[in-house]
Parts: structure tokens; sequence; C-alpha cells
């Protein structure tokens, strides 16, 4: 099936990578043939590779001289991960043009532009005089292009992904991103081709309803089982009588050193009394146990008071927040810290739940339930983000009615069983 592609391009690929994956194998032919295209498969299965390879290989064989413009158009609804597509871009994209350069042959250079409301004025304005060929975006900021003069550098876009379809399509913001869909296609002259990036998701008739509107939509559905090594911690003997049981704990040595060295050096607030002071040292010795971990919890303000109290606990900077209300570019270095092992976890919120690049994860933990089965997928699939990984997970409940739904959600997620989504 590489044979749709450029010798260059295949080349790359088979020097890069061992094999196809089954979403890129399925995926391909489909896409080759101009289909409106929904890929459905699991975190870390090379989804985003599958319907961008297509578009980069396509515009490597462009002539030189053909007109500026926008030609391939991938809106995500996170700002966060425009900017790892943006960054994940640049691997196939200097691989293909130097493997074309050891053949003898010479590809066009293909650019890629962001457009998000960080974006300045000045680069703006710069892409609106030399579009890029690639360009990454969200679904408010595409809106805003469409009411503006740069709504003309949009005229010659064949193809627009939408990734993390699933987080778009039962909402108000999936419904305002298909008017300004419909509203692409009234300006040009073809219906450019769409491809949506789906995880696991249910039923999938909705969502290529979503993706394609009245148009038909090739269904690529490469959903799997998920691996995972998934654990409910119940942080203290008796969730019932919280306060005794989390005393009885700590003298027992529950904790151990750790629990002492809390409560003599850091204390107990009042404001962390009860289960915390027994969670904090599990937290650490996890932590301290794996070279990288991912710390869910649902809400900015546990997020910042969870990183500072356990950096504080371990005597280090072990953790960093990361979060909606984080600068991009504080995002940016923190994930960057991350991965080049300088720090040993990040405490999130949803900020890092869709498909943000992490490199390698070897533990995820959800302190309380994530509130779904779809999400704690995504968070705990971070783990082993990689073909035929098994992700690890552990969910600490913080009181007795989220210990019940910790146990729910993980019997689900241990078979796949996801809630079905409705559209608005």
């Amino acid at each position: 099936m590489m044979e749709v592609f450029s010798r260059a391009t295949r080349d790359w690929f088979t020097a890069t990578f061992e094999a196809p994956t089954d979403v890129q194998r399925r995926g391909w032919d489909p896409i080759a043939r101009g289909e409106h295209t929904l890929l459905v498969a699991p975190t870390g299965s090379g989804k985003t590779l599958a319907a961008f390879l297509w578009g980069i290989d396509a515009l490597s064989r462009m002539d030189q001289e053909a007109p500026p413009g926008v030609r391939v158009l991938y809106v995500s609804p996170l700002k966060a991960l425009v900017y790892d597509i943006e960054r994940n871009l640049r691997a196939p994209l200097v691989g293909i043009q130097r493997t074309s350069e050891r053949l003898g042959s010479c590809l066009r250079t293909i650019s890629v532009g962001v457009r998000t409301g960080d974006t300045p004025q000045k680069e703006r304005r710069r892409q609106l005089r030399e579009p890029a060929d690639i360009l990454v975006t969200t679904p408010e900021s595409l809106f805003l292009l469409l009411g503006s003069q740069a709504r003309d550098t949009l005229l010659t876009v064949h193809t627009v992904i939408i990734d993390e379809i699933h987080a778009l399509a039962s909402n108000k913001r999936g419904a305002h991103l298909a008017l300004s869909l419909e509203r692409l296609v009234e300006l040009m002259p073809e219906d450019p081709q769409r491809i949506g990036l789906s995880a696991t998701v249910r039923p999938l008739q909705t969502v290529a309803r979503f993706l394609g509107g009245h148009r038909p939509v090739a269904v690529v559905d490469a959903a799997a089982m998920p691996r995972l090594d998934l654990e409910v911690v119940v942080p203290v003997p008796d969730m019932e009588n919280v306060v005794a049981s989390t005393e009885s704990y700590q003298q027992s040595g529950g904790g151990s050193i750790l629990g002492e060295l809390y409560a003599r050096e850091v204390g107990t607030p009042r404001s962390e009394r009860g289960i915390w002071p027994a969670i904090f040292p599990q937290l650490l010795q996890r932590i301290r146990e794996h070279r990288s971990t991912l710390i869910f919890v649902n809400s900015r303000g546990l997020c910042e008071r969870l990183a500072q109290r356990l950096n504080e606990l371990a005597g280090d900077e072990l953790l960093r927040a990361h979060h909606g209300s984080v600068s991009i570019k504080a995002r940016a270095e923190i994930e960057d810290n991350l991965k080049r092992g300088e720090i040993r976890g990040i405490v999130a919120t949803s900020s890092l739940e869709l498909g943000i690049d992490m490199g390698a994860i070897d533990l995820v933990i959800l302190v309380e339930s994530p509130g779904s089965v779809a999400r704690g997928l995504q968070r705990v699939g971070r783990a082993g983000h990689q073909v035929d990984a098994t992700s690890v997970g552990l969910m600490f409940p913080k009181f007795r009615g989220d210990l019940l739904e910790c146990t729910v959600v993980a019997q689900r997620m241990q078979s796949g069983k996801i809630e079905a989504i409705k559209g608005p």
C-alpha cells in the first residue's frame, strides 16, 4: 500500500519505521482515493502521520512555481496540540526532503504556519502575504480567518484534517466548526477532502456524520481492546472514616518515613486534613519508582496545589503543573523538561489528555475518578504511548463515593465499554 507514495516518501518511512500500523495500512487506500475518511484508533497508533503523510507527499510533488496558498488545513481542539503538531511535522518534512536529495531529485520545500489566538499581529500579516502550505489552527481561529482578508489564502485548500474529532462532535464547539467547514466549502470551486482522527469512540456513524455532513465518509475502524495494567489504589484502610483511618495509617508506619517527614517538615494545613496526608507519600513513592509520571486531576487549583505539596515533600522540584492557564511558552518548556529527564513528572488537567507528544511515559496516576470511561482511557493511554505497548495506570480515590465510581470506570476501561456520544 506504500505504492501510492513517491519514492522519497516510501524510503523515508521504511527507514524510520518497522512497518505501517493497522490504521495507516487501512487508512491510506481511501485517503489516496480522495474519499472523506474517519480514522479511529487507540492513542499512539500513528493516526496523525496516517493523515498527514499523503498530504505531505502530494505537496512535495507540486510544481515549484505553484501559486502561494494553504493546501493542508489542520484543525485541533487544543492550542497546545497545535504547537505540538507543528513541532512533530518537522521530522517527516526534513526527512523526506533529505531522502529526495540523496536520490538526486529536488522536491518542493513545504512550509508550516500556526494560527491561534496567541499568534502575534506581525506573524499574521506575514501569513497573509506568504501563506504556508500547511496551516495548523483551532476551530475558533478558523472562524476568524473565514471572516477576514486571510480567507483568500484558504481558497487553495485540498485537505482538511480534524484531530481529536471525538472531543468536538458532541458539543457546541463542534457545531461551530461544522458551520465553518461549510463556509469554507462555499468559497471554493471543489469540496476539500476531510480526514477526521479519533480515539476509540461510539457510535462511529455519529462522528462520521459530524465529519462529512451530507457527504459519504469512509470509516476505518482500527479500534482495539485497550492494553491496560490498571489498579485502583485505596490510600487508607477505612474509606468510611478517613480521619481516623489516616491517623491510624500514619501511626502504624503506613507511608513510613515519607509520611513522618511530611508531618514534621511541612505540616498538615487545615485544607489538607483528611485523606491527603495518606495520599501524598504514596504518590511521591510511585513517582520516584518511575522515570516519568503524569498525574491527572480535575481542577486547576488542585493541579497547582498538588505539584507544590509534592515538591515540598520531596525537597526538590520533581514535578511541574500543566494546565490551560499556563502560557504556551511555559507549557512547551515543561513538556521539553520532562522529555529531557530534567523533571520526573507533570501534574495536569485535561491540557495533556489529548494527543500531545510527551515522549515515553512510564506511569499515569489519576487522583480521583476521571468522570467517564472515555476520559479515563485517554488519560491512562498517555503511558506507553506507542503501538502495542501496555499502559500502566493507577487511580487514587479521595472519598467513598469516588472509590465506587473509580471501580466502575476502571472495570469498563478494561473491557473498552466507553460511553456513547450524541451531537447537539
